[in-house]
Formats: structure tokens, sequence, C-alpha cells
């Protein structure tokens, strides 16, 4: 039976064949999600498989995970620029996937009153998980582009800054 890259995110990042990367990391792979409910939710894949928590890192590790979450944050909110973003919320859960990521979530002006002011996860999975919201190329390959090329520039500028 063939793998699918689903089954392993990392490893098929690390050989090129996990189509959701954005961007090549020093902690890890920026990836767009699967859902996109919420234009533009994106996620820092841990570089190493094996580590579960965040405090399985050293501490300078734990520092270029965190602040390469934030670019990837800053990244969507330059991208999402115009479009009814209010803010960017930042979660490392853990609960479900069992190896560390961080998860990005534009939060809009446009959401239910209800569901804005409090996590994601307020929204039911099954509006979450529609395959209306399924990432595809044709719906949101414009926005992946937009985050992408805003991620390469602020990587970019950390390289250059002393």
């Amino acid at each position: 039976m063939t793998s699918d890259w689903r089954d392993d995110r990392i490893g098929s990042a690390h050989r090129g064949e996990n189509p959701l990367v954005m961007a090549r990391m020093r902690s890890g792979f920026a990836v767009i999600g699967d859902t996109q409910h919420l234009p533009g939710y994106s996620l820092l894949l841990a570089e190493d498989p094996a580590v579960d928590h965040l405090t399985d890192l050293g501490w300078a590790q734990r520092r270029q995970f965190l602040f390469e979450l934030s670019l990837i944050g800053e990244a969507v909110q330059r991208a999402c620029r115009g479009k009814g973003l209010r803010r960017i919320n930042y979660e490392v859960l853990g609960n479900a996937i069992p190896h560390l990521h961080g998860h990005v979530h534009p939060r809009y002006d446009w959401e239910p009153p209800d569901k804005v002011t409090g996590p994601v996860w307020r929204y039911p999975n099954e509006l979450r998980d529609d395959p209306e919201y399924a990432y595809s190329d044709a719906k949101h390959g414009e926005l992946r582009e937009a985050i992408t090329c805003e991620l390469e520039d602020l990587i970019e500028q950390c390289r250059s800054s002393p």
C-alpha cells in the first residue's frame, strides 16, 4: 500500500513531498492548514517528529521555534491585510497530534460574535472540517502565495539583521 504524505507530514516535508509546505525554517516547516475555514490558517511543524513537547527542546531551540511561529503569524497578518483581519491567535497544543507543532489562527471581523472572542475550537468540527473549506490551490493558492512571499521576506530580514 502506498503511503500518503499526510501519514508522515514531517518526513514528507523533508522529502519534498508535502504539498502544503510554504517555507523551510530553522526549527521546522511552515505549512498552510489543511482547512481554510479561517483563511490563512497556518502551522509550524517542528523539525524532528520525535519532539513531542516544547519543553523537549533546549532553550535556544525553544526561542527559535516560538520566534519562527511569530514570523508565520506576521506573514499571515501582512497577507490578510484588508480582508477584515481582527488579530492573530497562536496555540501550541499537542493533544491530538503527537509531535510539536504550533497553530496560527487568523481571526476576522466577519466571524459570528459568539465565536470571534473565543478560541477557534468553539467552531464545531463539522464546520472546521467541512470539505468546502479544505485547502485547494484553486481556492486558496493566491493567499498561500501571498503568505509565502511575506514569510520569505521576513526570513530574509532576519538573516540580514545583526
